[in-house]
């Protein structure tokens, strides 16, 4: 069984990452290999 504060670090690692991710150019995510589109999938495989 997961803590509630290990879901919630990863919630927030999540939650830090797609704002990070979104307030990228179109230009830079196609620069890191993402598209606008793919940024909750690439975040959410990155906290699993």
């Amino acid at each position: 069984m997961k803590s509630s504060y290990g879901q919630f670090k990863k919630w927030r690692t999540y939650r830090k990452t797609v704002n990070e991710l979104s307030a990228l150019s179109n230009r830079d995510l196609n620069d890191l290999g993402i598209h606008r589109c793919d940024i909750r999938r690439v975040c959410k495989q990155s906290v699993s």
